[in-house]
């Protein structure tokens, strides 16, 4: 990782440029920043970054609902800088009393997305496999909806984490044949009607299904990019499961996922103090992507500030 000097970017019709205070550092950036042979190296300036906030400090012509100095979330993505460009309908006002908190709009907004897409119903047991940044979230929305959540996670800190947002059950994510036994026990043998995978690798997705009972919905929340899948396509068949890919890729949709998230921020739901664990300036780039990728005990999302 290195920094370079570069020409400020410069606002065209509809864009406005933001001073970035910061931007978090998202998992899906993992495969990228291992170098991977069919990438071109050095990517773009300020390339992968999109989960960024900051000031609003230029506008470009025909942008009539921002104000200069005004403090945003966006969706934009080159936020691994000290500036970035939006177009000013994918950026969201915040109000005053964030001003002290790091606000990655992105990845909220993905969250609420995920719930919406999940089709909770009260009195649900609800499996959610993976609690870092958005299994943590996904476990305070779905408990609040009146589901019970069954917490599943690799770490103690992220066990630890599931129960404050209001997991009913946790489990240690090391045994297979144990994880589907506690939960066929928790569940009278029928399974859950919905299970949230939100870890992004083989081994949960197998697990999900396993974990799904007829006619559920499994929810894929993990974002898969480390090479194909094979599934148990007889028990998908056998169960009659719904498969619900919940990654939203019409900016429109995504955008308003930030409006939700920032709406459930303000209303508490959401405890921003509680998700934004490590802050590395941005020079320290590649260790907040260690970070990400090694998850250090209280370790849950990073995020760099220029």
């Amino acid at each position: 990782m290195r920094l370079d000097m570069v020409p400020l970017p410069q606002p065209g019709h509809g864009e406005v440029r933001i001073r970035l205070e910061g931007c978090g550092v998202c998992a899906s950036n993992l495969t990228p920043w291992a170098g991977p042979e069919w990438m071109q190296f050095p990517t773009p300036p300020g390339d992968l970054g999109h989960e960024g906030w900051g000031i609003v400090d230029a506008l470009g012509e025909g942008v009539g609902a921002l104000a200069l100095g005004q403090r945003v979330a966006a969706l934009s993505f080159r936020g691994y800088a000290e500036y970035d460009l939006a177009a000013a309908d994918r950026v969201l006002p915040l109000p005053a009393a964030l001003d002290a908190m790091p606000f990655p709009g992105e990845p909220l907004g993905c969250a609420m997305n995920i719930f919406a897409r999940s089709g909770i119903e009260a009195g649900q047991d609800v499996a959610i496999i993976g609690i870092g940044f958005l299994g943590a979230i996904l476990t305070r929305l779905v408990t609040e909806a009146g589901a019970r959540v069954i917490a599943i996670a690799r770490r103690p800190y992220a066990l630890d984490l599931a129960r404050r947002m209001g997991a009913a059950e946790t489990i240690a994510m090391d045994d297979h044949a144990a994880i589907i036994a506690r939960v066929a026990a928790l569940t009278s043998g029928k399974f859950c009607p919905r299970v949230i995978e939100a870890v992004g690798k083989s081994w949960p997705l197998d697990l999900a299904g396993e974990l799904t009972g007829e006619r559920g919905r499994l929810i894929i929340a993990g974002y898969h990019q480390d090479g194909p899948r094979q599934v148990n396509m007889w028990l998908w068949n056998w169960r009659g499961i719904d498969v619900i890919n919940a990654h939203e890729r019409d900016l429109a949709i995504r955008t308003e996922g930030m409006r939700a998230a920032l709406d459930a921020v303000m209303s508490g739901r959401i405890d921003l103090a509680a998700l934004c664990t490590h802050r590395f300036p941005l020079e320290r780039l590649g260790e907040a992507l260690d970070a990400t990728r090694d998850r250090p005990d209280g370790f849950l999302k990073a995020w760099v500030a220029p």
